[in-house]
């Protein structure tokens, strides 16, 4: 039972795994705020669509979101 616990936070992305200690300015990528979330990747863009999530570009292909704003949409959700 503890060696499949362990496997299982293994396989937790670290970013996700330490969320409550990343700073609110600290970036995430999709993977990451879709477990926080719960949600498909389309339903992540269709909220960057709808305004209610913001993304940055690192990159021409790298997008990723903000630590804090992603708190406030959980804490607005009552999660």
């Amino acid at each position: 039972m503890q060696q499949l616990k362990k496997e299982l936070t293994q396989n937790i992305p670290p970013a996700l795994r330490n969320f409550d200690q990343l700073p609110d300015s600290a970036q995430i990528r999709l993977p990451v705020v879709k477990a926080l979330l719960g949600v498909s990747t389309a339903t992540v863009w269709r909220m960057v669509k709808s305004q209610k999530l913001k993304t940055s570009k690192l990159t021409e292909r790298t997008t990723t979101f903000n630590v804090g704003e992603l708190r406030a949409l959980l804490a607005a959700k009552g999660v």
